[in-house]
């Protein structure tokens, strides 16, 4: 019974989003074997606020990056 969990910075679309778990899911499915109806993804979005990488958040990152 695989268990995904997907964190990721907001803004992708909701078909990207749905695309990603169909991936995902066929993955699981194809590689690990499992019964499709016993894979669960969880996606979580993360705002570009909350986000950080070598003490900078994608919000800052942008900023500074920003004319």
């Amino acid at each position: 019974m695989p268990f995904i969990q997907v964190s990721m910075a907001e803004g992708r679309t909701p078909d990207q989003i749905r695309a990603l778990i169909h991936a995902i899911h066929d993955a699981a499915v194809t590689i690990a074997k499992a019964p499709p109806e016993a894979v669960t993804i969880v996606v979580t979005e993360v705002a570009h606020d909350k986000w950080a990488t070598a003490d900078v958040t994608i919000a800052e990152r942008r900023a500074q990056s920003e004319p």
